[in-house]
């Protein structure tokens, strides 16, 4: 981007952000040096003025926008230049353009086009007649008029040149740029959607009776929520639903003919029908694709938004930390699959247990675990939450286990994905996937960041219509997130997985599979220094990526802060006032008390970043996490058929939508919060009252067994209508 182009996409950023122009072309520059939003975000922020990564990530978005803009701005001017119909007033038209909508709009007329019944009329000579009846002179005379388009290229009669006429002016009117905008307004103001089961359709079919709801649904498009308008178009692309945007027709037209009607002569009422034709035949249609465009694109955002919040409160789940674990996948008929792990996760056994086969295998079951935990000593013991996972979780609890060894039941959402993935059977080629999915759940329990990395994102389970979304902006915003969460707890470099080390700041896969096979072949990193050994891993990645890598048992400190190696001689010289060594001015919260931060502000460090090197020395390599803390549901309900009306149990949130709330408690089958049942006050949005993996406790308020619907409350008078809270 040059440096022109540069301040003048800043210029409109800024303005729309409200951001100081200065903010925007540093963020801008930065980019364009190689910079990562990570990066930016924490160790630039004398240059950015202390700008977060949200904003950060939208100065990105919207320049990538912007350069859309422009290129397709260029390739419009190219293709009129190349074709000789770029006026000077064309020009600058399109030059002003500030949106695609805009943009255009204002090239429609020009753009190569299919064969139309106007074009068919321009060739046969008709173009002349159609300005004379839009003239609308009072003394002119249509039929007289058309008397001299009558030729041998397939104009016959007058009312053939006239109809001719009149199929130019609808197409005029429908790629007026001001009759295009003002329809438009009226469209995404007023505009109602409905949908309709389609004819011929059976409202008993299993597939279709999913849309029920919308087999005659009519509702404003402004105040169309985003999951309702997912659901409505996916039945529609399903075949079930057929679906119109239907806006205040009369006000359309009536719009249009006070723009093209100024009269009341015989060519003023031929005009007034040009514009009925043009809008019903031509603009109508036109402006209905582009609604429902405007509604999915805006509905894709929202979903989009909701779950990538979703996802980054998953990835952020609190880990149990580095323990021996045994974890298990359960199973009623196959067997529960048996993994001992080791405190860095590795497997050091694998087992098959039978415990609801018989009383015989239950007892063998028993002894078995008994013996592992005895032999492994592990700290935890992690069940997955599928099939069987409360029957095996209460045959656990039943083992009279030690007292310190903690029993978790483990969200395996994606699981499955991870055990039949490229990346399972290359950290197992000799194991088969039930016992990689037994793996997978122990490490998630021990750090659930680590392990989802290595899934693709959509596939965490905390989507709202993900399969229905725009694919690449919903891979970009999950992306972001996974990045912003693994940068935020940063990566102990001689354990971490290619996986996790490709969404550190500076590096991607190829150069994590470098640092992992040098890794491998030297032995464990000894410092942040040692990693530019790493061929291939130049300056600008060290630079980016260095201060989110750990190297927790390196001689220097430091290196298992997220204090940038470029500021090492900082802490050096704030030691070296207090007369002490950097790891007593760590150690030491009365020496870092006489730290006078003012005296070290340099060109390399300004005081946004010296405040973020305090609060790190204080205590380095911090986990923003939450605290681990176990959970238990109600031990008495495993089954749907357990619940009674009025029950009040624990549970966890595993899912947030725009309508709602999902929660776990422990039957197999999420239970739904209604966003009318989270609070006794009003509630807009879901999103601010939960997250998933928040504990909760709920009260049940209907049970649909058949249907396997579970109809939950948080409200107030529910959980004390039964006597707790």
């Amino acid at each position: 981007m040059t440096g022109v182009l540069t301040n003048d996409v800043a210029f409109r950023i800024a303005k729309e952000l409200s951001l100081s122009e200065a903010q925007v072309v540093a963020v801008l520059e930065l980019f364009e040096q190689g910079s990562s939003v990570p990066f930016i975000a924490r160790y630039r922020k004398e240059v950015t003025g202390s700008l977060d990564e949200t904003v950060i990530t939208a100065i990105r978005d919207r320049s990538e926008k912007i350069q859309e803009l422009e290129k397709r701005r260029a390739a419009i001017l190219d293709s009129l230049e190349e074709r000789e119909l770029l006026s000077d007033e064309l020009r600058v038209t399109l030059s002003s353009a500030q949106t695609m909508t805009a943009l255009e709009d204002a090239y429609l007329p020009y753009r190569p086009k299919r064969r139309t019944r106007a074009l068919a009329a321009i060739e046969k000579g008709l173009a002349p007649l159609a300005d004379i009846i839009l003239s609308q002179a009072p003394d002119a005379d249509p039929e007289n008029e058309a008397l001299n388009f009558i030729s041998e290229n397939g104009v016959k009669t007058t009312q053939d040149a006239i109809a001719g006429a009149l199929d130019i002016l609808s197409e005029r009117v429908s790629e007026n740029t001001e009759a295009r905008r003002e329809t438009r307004k009226i469209f995404a103001r007023k505009s109602t959607l409905k949908s309709v089961i389609v004819k011929g359709a059976k409202e008993d079919d299993p597939d279709t009776s999913v849309y029920r709801d919308y087999f005659d649904w009519s509702e404003s498009v402004l105040a169309m929520p985003s999951h309702r308008v997912l659901a409505i178009f996916r039945g529609e692309k399903e075949g079930h639903l057929s679906v119109s945007a239907e806006p205040p027709e009369d006000e359309c037209v009536s719009v249009l003919k006070r723009m093209f009607v100024n009269g009341t002569n015989a060519s003023s009422r031929l005009v007034a029908d040009a514009v009925i034709d043009g809008y019903k035949r031509l603009l109508k249609p036109s402006m209905e694709n582009e609604l429902r465009g405007v509604l999915k694109k805006r509905a894709d955002a929202e979903a989009i938004r909701i779950f990538a919040d979703n996802a980054r409160e998953v990835l952020m789940a609190s880990p149990m930390g580095r323990k021996a674990t045994l974890a298990i996948d359960p199973g009623l008929r196959t067997g529960c699959k048996i993994v001992c792990l080791d405190a860095q996760g590795r497997l050091l056994h694998n087992d098959v247990i039978f415990p609801f086969l018989g009383e015989g295998q239950r007892t063998a079951a028993a002894e078995k675990i008994l013996s592992l935990v005895k032999k492994y000593e592990p700290r935890a013991i992690a069940i997955g939450n599928g099939t069987a996972g409360r029957e095996t979780e209460a045959f656990v609890r039943a083992l009279n286990l030690p007292s310190d060894v903690m029993i978790a039941s483990v969200n395996e959402s994606g699981a499955s994905i991870y055990s039949a993935s490229e990346t399972a059977r290359r950290e197992f080629p000799n194991h088969d996937i039930t016992v990689r999915g037994a793996v997978s759940i122990g490490r998630r329990l021990m750090d659930p960041l680590a392990e989802l990395v290595k899934i693709d994102p959509k596939s965490i389970g905390v989507g709202q219509y993900q399969h229905d979304v725009d694919q690449k902006e919903l891979k970009k915003s999950l992306d972001d997130v996974v990045t912003r969460c693994v940068n935020a707890v940063g990566v102990e470099v001689n354990t971490a997985s290619v996986e996790l080390l490709s969404y550190v700041s500076g590096l991607n896969r190829q150069a994590a599979e470098q640092l992992i096979k040098y890794r491998e072949a030297n032995g464990a990193f000894e410092t942040r220094e040692s990693l530019k050994k790493v061929p291939r891993l130049g300056p600008k990645t060290f630079e980016q990526s260095a201060g989110f890598l750990r190297v927790q048992a390196s001689p220097n400190p430091l290196d298992a802060s997220a204090v940038h190696p470029e500021n090492y001689s900082t802490v050096e010289e704030m030691a070296e006032d207090l007369g002490c060594s950097v790891t007593d001015l760590m150690s030491s919260p009365e020496l870092r008390a006489g730290i006078r931060i003012e005296k070290f502000v340099s060109d390399k460090a300004g005081l946004p970043t010296l405040k973020d090197i305090l609060q790190e020395l204080a205590k380095p390599g911090r986990d923003p996490r939450t605290a681990f803390e176990a959970f238990s549901f109600d031990p008495d309900v495993r089954e749907i058929r357990d619940l009674r009306i009025g029950m009040t149990l624990p549970g966890v949130v595993t899912n947030v939508t725009a309508f709602g709330a999902f929660v776990d408690i422990g039957v197999h089958q999420d239970g739904l919060v209604h966003i009318s049942r989270m609070s006794d006050t009003f509630v807009e949005s879901p999103q601010a009252v939960l997250k998933p993996g928040q504990k909760v406790k709920v009260a049940v308020i209907d049970v649909d067994e058949k249907r396997k619907r579970v109809s939950l409350s948080m409200k107030k008078q529910d959980l004390e209508q039964h006597g707790t809270v």
